[in-house]
């Protein structure tokens, strides 16, 4: 499906070596700030104290938060969740509280910040940092996990240049939205980092309708240049690209927008992801592609021996 087509293709590749230095400049920035500032993690990652209370009517978050601060809690994360009535607050570990009061004195700063009107306690979780420790260890398993798999695919699908050019270009995606994280100190929870696995996945779709394009060009189109190839692969989806990543980032706005708290982050890193993923997928790994030599011969020789052994 298109709603328009491109007659004549643009040349994106006589600027490739201009979209690297970008990209390169990015990633760097990234890389600094996560040395500099680090993530600021979640008390799923660091440990702390999770409770969910429900109030009759709708309290004045920023005003339990408030509260909460002046009662000596460091860094309370106070939200809605499910309804505007239940509240869910994070409380970070602190080496110097018992845990078991943790939610007592949580009560009675909610009690005190609304008046005396207690609200229902309805769940109480603890996280320690060993299982916190275990969950960052896990999620970045997943990671390289999903990595690994994205190269052997890419591999097997088409050829190793590919696989590397992709790999290197999601790596990318991955490190700017960690970098955005580092930067702004948003916090870095278990949501994000399903974002987070779910933009490699994103962003490497987007690198296989390319490259399936520039397979496709290859072969029926043999007067063309490696350069032209790619200029006309890219220019052929741009339009696909428009209504796949159009369709998908409005409902990511509306997540971001009507979501709440909750879903905050959550949206925030998913559209990050899909900004700098379609810059990335076809403006970092199509170079790339470009300066590991592929060629026409990479994709026709394996159908001539064929044909050959046929005659």
């Amino acid at each position: 499906m298109e709603f328009f087509r491109i007659r004549r293709d643009i040349p994106f590749m006589r600027h490739a070596l201009v979209f690297n230095v970008i990209s390169l400049i990015t990633f760097l920035l990234a890389v600094v700030f996560l040395f500099a500032k680090g993530l600021h993690l979640s008390i799923e990652f660091t440990g702390g104290t999770l409770l969910e209370a429900s109030y009759a009517e709708a309290p004045d978050v920023e005003k339990i938060r408030n509260r909460m601060l002046a009662d000596g809690f460091l860094d309370p994360q106070v939200q809605t969740f499910g309804s505007s009535r239940d509240v869910l607050i994070r409380v970070p570990l602190a080496h110097d509280s018992e845990t078991a009061k943790v939610s007592e004195r949580v009560l009675a700063s909610l009690a005190a910040a609304a008046e005396g009107r207690a609200p229902q306690l309805k769940r109480v979780e603890f996280v320690g940092p060993q299982v916190g420790k275990e969950l960052a260890s896990d999620g970045a398993m997943a990671l390289l996990l999903v990595v690994i798999g994205i190269v052997l695919y890419l591999a097997v699908r088409f050829e190793w240049r590919f696989a590397i050019s992709a790999i290197i270009a999601n790596l990318h995606d991955v490190v700017i939205i960690l970098g955005f994280f580092a930067f702004f100190q948003w916090e870095f929870s278990l949501p994000v980092l399903a974002a987070v696995l779910a933009v490699l996945g994103y962003s490497v779709n987007e690198s296989v309708v390319v490259f399936d394009r520039v397979r496709e060009t290859f072969k029926k189109k043999r007067q063309m240049t490696t350069p032209e190839v790619l200029n006309h692969a890219i220019t052929s989806t741009i339009s696909r690209t428009i209504i796949t990543h159009g369709c998908t980032q409005m409902m990511v706005t509306s997540m971001l927008i009507f979501g709440g708290a909750a879903l905050h982050y959550f949206a925030l890193a998913l559209t990050i992801g899909i900004l700098f993923g379609i810059y990335s997928s076809v403006l970092v790994a199509s170079p790339l592609v470009m300066w590991l030599g592929v060629s026409r011969a990479q994709f026709v020789t394996a159908t001539k021996k064929k044909d050959e052994a046929v005659v």
